[in-house]
């Protein structure tokens, strides 16, 4: 089975012959070139049997490697690559040497016909769901990484990877240095902790969320400890709930993120997506290894687990949290991209949210 749908593309194409859907099953996708070691060329050319030519050998993302500590790979387009091509007689091969392999030629008439298919498929979308159906489907470490499966919908990249790359290495180590200010794996270390305790969503907000399910008498409010970010008040003592809190409830279950009577139980769904991130670009940048990475995916979805109590329950969390975080009651492209989000993963037949259980 072709790992994703890029690669099954790919395979029919190539099954009938088609040149021109070779090249459209890839030209909008991100394909991944090898980061050349110390001592070795820059463009890992080599002669191919199949091919009977020189050849620079792209993998299309479902058929990167499994992680190595030292294989590092760039992301290239179909266009760069068209543009930048260092020999005529030199073929672009896609995943050589696999079922799904396919063979280029490169000669400016061919390069040229690339980039019109390139011009008329576009550039990959963000919001779409990606199964890689070589990766984890079932079990702990399917459900945990279900928790990040809306920052996996917004970059377009399969749900259930734990492996090479979340984008690619220098992107991950970037997301992690600009936005975590992570260089390391101590620092690494420190806010995967601070994210499973829910130490990024908004204290009082928190602790108020909290204490109206607890008033309720809702089964499903945090059945362990608040997180360290909400501290420790007595019930008299807790805030209200905000004005802008209710505002995207109401609104929430008008666009079908709430049910009717429904309302969310706690925020730190948005930190476990983004520990659940965070694990996957540690990987990306070599700052964790694989089973240290398999552990940390289970913690998340233990502590989801224990303040939440469906799919339902955290994605509302994931969609609240988001919004105090990035649109503050403005209801624009944020807002919008959020519900786009969450009707994917709760109403795609094949998302996580419809087929892993919660618990």
């Amino acid at each position: 089975m072709p790992p994703t749908d890029t690669e099954r593309r790919l395979c029919e194409a190539t099954a009938r012959g088609d040149w021109d859907g070779q090249v459209a099953a890839i030209a909008g996708e991100d394909l991944y070139l090898a980061v050349p070691q110390q001592g070795q060329d820059p463009l890992p050319v080599y002669d191919d049997p199949t091919a009977g030519a020189k050849c620079i050998p792209v993998l299309t993302r479902g058929m990167l490697p499994p992680w190595q500590p030292q294989q590092f790979f760039d992301r290239v387009s179909v266009e760069e690559l068209a543009q930048d091509w260092p020999n005529d007689k030199w073929r672009l091969a896609v995943n050589p040497g696999t079922p799904c392999a396919a063979y280029l030629a490169a000669s400016p008439g061919h390069r040229a016909g690339w980039l019109r298919v390139r011009a008329q498929v576009g550039v990959r979308p963000g919001g779409l769901l990606v199964t890689h159906y070589g990766g984890p489907l079932h079990g702990p470490v399917a459900q945990g990484l279900a928790c990040g499966a809306p920052i996996a919908v917004h970059h377009s990249v399969p749900w259930n990877e734990l492996g090479t790359a979340f984008l690619d290495h220098a992107a991950d180590a970037q997301t992690l240095r600009d936005q975590w200010s992570v260089t390391d794996p101590a620092t690494w270390q420190q806010r995967l902790d601070q994210l499973m305790g829910g130490q990024f969503v908004p204290a009082e907000t928190e602790t108020a969320l909290r204490a109206r399910a607890r008033d309720a008498g809702d089964p499903e409010d945090a059945a362990g400890e608040q997180p360290a970010s909400a501290g420790s008040r007595d019930a008299a003592e807790s805030p209200a709930v905000p004005e802008l809190v209710t505002r995207y409830e109401e609104r929430f279950r008008t666009d079908g993120l709430l049910p009717p009577d429904g309302r969310v139980v706690s925020l730190v769904a948005l930190d476990h997506a983004h520990a659940l991130s965070l694990v996957r670009w540690g990987l990306g940048a070599r700052l964790c290894a694989p089973h240290q990475a398999e552990q940390a995916v289970q913690q998340v979805a233990a502590r989801a687990r224990e303040v939440y109590g469906s799919w339902e329950e955290f994605a509302a969390g994931y969609a609240l949290g988001r919004m105090l975080a990035f649109d503050n009651g403005w209801f624009g492209p944020q807002y919008a991209e959020a519900v786009h989000l969450h009707r994917v993963l709760t109403q795609d037949p094949s998302s996580p949210w419809r087929g892993l259980p919660f618990a």
